[in-house]
Parts: structure tokens; sequence; C-alpha cells
């Protein structure tokens, strides 16, 4: 018997162009906005800017079902400085506009200082297309900014920000997804990491008992840490609030991105999973997808046609999966 039924998503930006069109003839409808930004605050979500994105999609077909990758939360809230009650306030208002809009899931992170990490782009896969990597050997040089902090700063940040505002969540409607850590190391050039074990979700969904406390599943960050990413897909069920859909090869301290169809996890296991054990219409998109013939790699890891060829295969996986095969 399936549990649920996960939904083909792709990452648009927050500004129409022709992936949104594309979207639509992909048969897709839910769109996960990501300014593809690093960084703390660097778009700061006014209720006015998100109703008109959500305007603007609805024109379209599409659905605003995720917001991630440039959310309200600052280094001043993962370690607990100075100034975090102020932010949280902004988070928290963030959170009733996203409710307001209609939007029903927030992906946020907890990498403090430095963030998403890979240390080659260029990398020759398949075909000739390129992938992008990461190796821990390669990340010497650059500045510790956030030498003095300590992993239980940040366990005592996330403790303080999760019974802040999950209460808050709920009563917006709106689900918060917790994205591993990239690459999931314990420190990343010194500064330290948690969200990079089955057990530290555990620890971190206890935090919390809600369902608005949840994760965003990043399948090739969970492949990164050891994981079985079937099996850990049944543990944490319908805590899984989002889902990133990838591979790589190797482990936390060096990995290559794979295609989605070339990786070693078992994908049609992994499908098998999320439909059994997920909740109902939980989100799931392509991620670091590899760059392909005709496209530039300026922005390697989201191109448009290997999400396309990403939408494709998850919708093959899902069929023989809800055909009961």
């Amino acid at each position: 018997m399936l549990y649920g039924m996960v939904s083909p998503a792709l990452v648009v930006q927050p500004e129409p162009d022709d992936r949104w069109r594309l979207a639509g003839q992909m048969g897709v409808e839910d769109a996960v906005i990501h300014p593809i930004e690093i960084g703390d605050g660097r778009t700061r979500w006014s209720y006015d800017d998100l109703q008109q994105l959500s305007n603007w999609l609805d024109d379209v077909g599409l659905n605003f079902t995720v917001l991630e990758g440039s959310v309200p939360i600052s280094d001043r809230i993962r370690l607990g400085r100075d100034g975090r009650d102020q932010d949280i306030a902004v988070f928290k208002q963030f959170l009733r506009d996203c409710g307001e809009v209609g939007i029903p899931v927030v992906c946020y992170d907890w990498m403090a200082g430095v963030r998403w990490a890979r240390t080659a782009a260029h990398i020759e896969a398949r075909g000739g297309s390129y992938v992008t990597g990461f190796d821990v050997t390669h990340t010497g040089g650059g500045t510790e900014t956030l030498s003095d902090a300590t992993h239980e700063d940040l366990w005592d940040g996330i403790e303080y920000f999760l019974r802040e505002v999950v209460p808050v969540a709920e009563k917006a409607g709106v689900k918060l997804g917790l994205h591993p850590d990239d690459p999931p190391r314990e420190s990343l050039r010194g500064t330290p990491r948690i969200a990079n074990s089955i057990e530290n979700y555990d620890r971190v969904l206890g935090i919390n008992d809600s369902e608005y406390n949840g994760v965003t599943f990043g399948q090739g960050n969970f492949a990164a840490m050891g994981a079985d990413v079937p099996a850990a897909i049944e543990h944490f069920g319908d805590r899984i609030n989002f889902a990133h859909f990838r591979d790589v090869t190797g482990d936390a301290d060096q990995f290559v991105e794979t295609w989605h169809d070339n990786g070693p996890t078992d994908m049609l296991a992994a499908m098998r999973a999320y439909e059994r054990h997920v909740g109902d219409d939980v989100p799931i998109r392509p991620d670091h997808v590899p760059t392909m013939a005709g496209e530039d790699n300026s922005n390697p890891g989201y191109t448009t046609k290997g999400r396309l060829f990403g939408i494709g295969y998850i919708r093959g996986l899902r069929e023989p999966v809800l055909a009961g095969d």
C-alpha cells in the first residue's frame, strides 16, 4: 500500500523566463524558487515580493511550492550571537508572509560561515558533460572567520531557533525542511557543522516533535554521509517535507556528483521508499545536475537541460512504483 506520492518540482529563478514555460511543458506543476545565491540575507523577501511572484507563477500554471536558497537566517541565529532575537523576529515575519501567500515549504540550512562548498566544477562525465566535486585536501587557504565557533554553539542556536519559530510555522501553515550540510563533514575550514548524520537529524527533529520541523532530504548529502538512501527515507518518513534528487560517488571528504541514472544509489528503491513512507505531495526536485552540450558552465549544477533530464528520470521511476511493480 502506498502512503504518499512525491510530486516532481523544478527550480526556477524569481523572474519569469523560458524555464517557467519549460516547467509547464514538462508537466511540472510545482515551482521551487531558488535565487541561486550563497550568503546570509542577500534577498530580503517582503510580503509584496512573495505575493507578486506567486501571482506570476499562477499566471503560467505553476504553484509556488518551496522557497529555498536565500531565506533570512543569519549566522547570529545559527551561533547564538548578539542580535539573534532581532534576526529571528525577521524570520518569524517571513514565515507569516509565506503563510499568507500560501507557500507551504521553506528550505533552510545550518551551515555557518562557509556554506555549500565545491572544489571542482569542470569534472568530465558522460559524453563530455561536466559535473562538480569536492576534495577536502583542496580546501586550504582562506580566512577562518568563525574559528572560535563550536559544535555546542550550533546546537544551542538551532534549539533556541526551533523553539521560537516552529509554533509560528505551525500557525502560518509553513513546513520547515533542514538542508544537510554540504559537504556533510564535522567541520569545514575550521568551522563546525552539525547537520551531517542521521543521528544528528534525529536530535534536531526531537527538539520540536512537529511535522513543521522537518527534513529537506538531500539524497547526495545522505549518500556522502554513508547512509543507505532508501533506508534513510523510510527512517525519516513523513518528517521529509522536501527532497533533492541527486547522487554522488565518494564520501564527505571526497565526492563527485553523478548523472541521476549513473550513481551508486538504487534510485528505483529510493523512489519506492518515497512513495511508501513520505507524506502526500512532497515536492522532489532534481539537484546538482550535469552541464550538457551547448550550455556554458557559469552556474554549475543548475543548468536547464540537466534539470529537464532529471524530471524525466523521476517520472520514469515513478511509473512502475505507482503501477505496483
